[in-house]
């Protein structure tokens, strides 16, 4: 793809020529290995199909931004090499986001040591790709406060890539975007998608995600990143375009010089590319403001008598404000029902919004993000915590499957328009214990045991619910006294404890796949006499076994 989409004016140059010479002098000055691959497609060889070919880059050769360093590097050649504390905002990269670039560089020189991947490359491309996450407005765990999606690619000035998400990622389910701080095309991260932060998801919008995901794909086909032409096979296979290598290059040189670390959501904030989207910054931020452009002077005056002759350009005319039925107004339930499930069990219900416009109707193609909240461990189907689809004709979306885990409880599911600055709607979901309501002993030998000394059979019972094996059901076993009103018993058999102390009520006990659980050792006490054990479980099904000790016959 042409890479002047998107183009803005370098920072400090002031004529072409300046700028062209900050190109000539960041490329020059990258000695050996700064060359440039000159075969113009750059793509590697595949090894056994595990290299991405050029014709199929990460980014889907989407525009870029095409912003050059400063001419004035962090460190001049031949100084220091450590990071300077202080420096120009173009240098300083925010905490999260460089965190995330040495921790992908740890973990790739880890797992692919031949491959020495510099975290500075990972810099220099998500610089170029997203301006550093936006100026590092990322949460806490390094997540975009709201998805970066690159233009439509619906080959309408750009690439024509049909959708291979069902808008999953993208919130297009016609065509693909490029999606994230690094810009992945949502068939190249089905593919590459890493979990950089161990949170148990491959989340494109999230910065340790991308940023290891980017590494292995660019260190794919045994490449060498410390070798120039590997280098510029790798870049290139993220996107081809020389123009993309030429700026991808610059950066890299210009970190590799120094930079340092800034806060979260203060770092240099890009203007959004043709066609794709500007998340809301950071809440308590505001982005930097973009000086307006010089006005050119007229090259020519005006011919005499040939209309007006006043000096002020013309007012364009005014914006027309979207339609009303155009306009989305927000979001809201579509009839979802009651949202309860059993532990370990799918809810039958599915979360259903419906976007609505501005006159009250049905609004379609509205991207819609669901995310699960709160203390638990449910998912949506395919194990992810936030997935975001776009309306139908209809103005609705349903959610994926919710998949209730162990934890037992109330949790929320909010729905809300992606990046938009509009009232979610929050459902509040109730996951329940697993029950049974019959439990029974799977044999029925006679339970007894001599004064101190332990019981010889072990104590086996199956809970079912309905008829059918209930398995991990919790059960609570209980030496109990006689009587209207059992309690707990202070002498006769007993349990014990990891530490080997006596106890007489065991909790956290639950039944297997089979539905079957069986007791820990019963040990008896000095003295002799019938005992009761009771066995309780979530459900309120109770079994009660006798328990015998005598000392044995002469």
């Amino acid at each position: 793809m042409a890479a002047q989409f998107g183009r803005r004016l370098r920072r400090g140059a002031t004529t072409t020529a300046v700028a062209a010479v900050a190109v000539a002098a960041l490329s020059a000055s990258q000695g050996p290995g700064a060359v440039l691959a000159s075969d113009g497609g750059g793509g590697d060889q595949r090894t056994a199909g595990s290299a991405p070919s050029d014709d199929s880059a990460a980014t889907g050769n989407s525009p870029y931004y095409t912003d050059l360093p400063p001419l004035v590097t962090p460190n001049k050649p031949g100084t220091s090499t450590n990071l300077p504390i202080t420096g120009s905002a173009e240098s300083g990269i925010p905490a999260s986001v460089l965190a995330a670039y040495k921790k992908a560089q740890q973990s790739i020189a880890s797992s692919d040591a031949a491959c020495r991947l510099p975290w500075q490359l990972l810099a220099a491309i998500g610089k170029v790709e997203s301006g550093q996450a936006r100026g590092g407005r990322v949460d806490a765990n390094g997540t975009t406060f709201s998805p970066i999606l690159g233009p439509v690619l619906n080959g309408q000035g750009f690439a024509m890539i049909k959708d291979t998400d069902n808008g999953a990622y993208d919130g297009d389910s016609t065509h693909d975007r490029a999606v994230g701080p690094m810009q992945f095309i949502p068939s190249t991260w089905a593919t590459w998608g890493q979990d950089g932060n161990d949170d148990g998801r491959k989340d494109p919008n999230n910065i340790y995600d991308a940023a290891l995901a980017a590494g292995h794909y660019l260190c794919a086909g045994s490449r060498d990143l410390a070798i120039a032409a590997d280098l510029d096979r790798a870049v290139l296979s993220y996107n081809h375009s020389n123009e993309y290598l030429r700026t991808v290059r610059s950066w890299f040189d210009y970190y590799k010089r120094g930079t340092h670390e800034v806060p979260d959501g203060t770092g240099v904030v890009p203007p959004p590319l043709d066609g794709g989207t500007d998340p809301s910054p950071n809440p308590g931020t505001s982005p930097s403001p973009t000086p307006p452009a010089k006005p050119k002077p007229d090259s020519k005056p005006p011919k005499p008598g040939g209309g007006s002759t006043d000096p002020k350009p013309s007012t364009p005319p005014p914006t027309q404000p979207p339609k009303p039925s155009q306009t989305l107004a927000g979001v809201e339930n579509a009839g979802t029902g009651a949202l309860t499930a059993t532990a370990g069990d799918a809810f039958a219900e599915r979360i259903k919004v419906r976007a609505k416009n501005s006159l009250g109707g049905p609004l379609a193609k509205v991207s819609v993000t669901f995310t699960i909240a709160g203390d638990t461990d449910a998912r949506f189907e395919g194990g992810n915590k936030a997935v975001t689809l776009a309306t139908g004709s209809d103005g609705t979306v349903t959610a994926p499957v919710l998949q209730a885990g162990e934890t037992t409880g109330e949790f929320t599911v909010r729905a809300i328009a992606t990046g938009r600055s509009l009232p979610a709607v929050a459902y509040t979901a109730t996951v329940t214990a697993r029950q049974a309501d019959a439990i029974a002993r799977t044999d029925d030998k006679a339970l007894t045991a001599a004064p101190g000394a332990e019981f010889a059979d072990t104590v086996e019972v199956k809970a079912t619910y309905k008829g059918a094996i209930a398995s991990g059901v919790a059960v609570t076993a209980t030496m109990i006294t006689d009587g209207d009103t059992p309690a707990e018993n202070d002498k006769g058999p007993y349990f014990k404890d990891a530490d080997g102390s006596t106890v007489r009520t065991l909790t956290e006990l639950k039944t297997g796949a089979d539905g079957t659980l069986q007791l820990p050792k019963i040990y008896a006490d000095g003295t002799a006499g019938t005992y009761k054990l009771r066995l309780t479980t979530e459900g309120g099904a109770t079994a009660v076994i006798e328990l015998t000790v005598e000392a044995p016959a002469a």
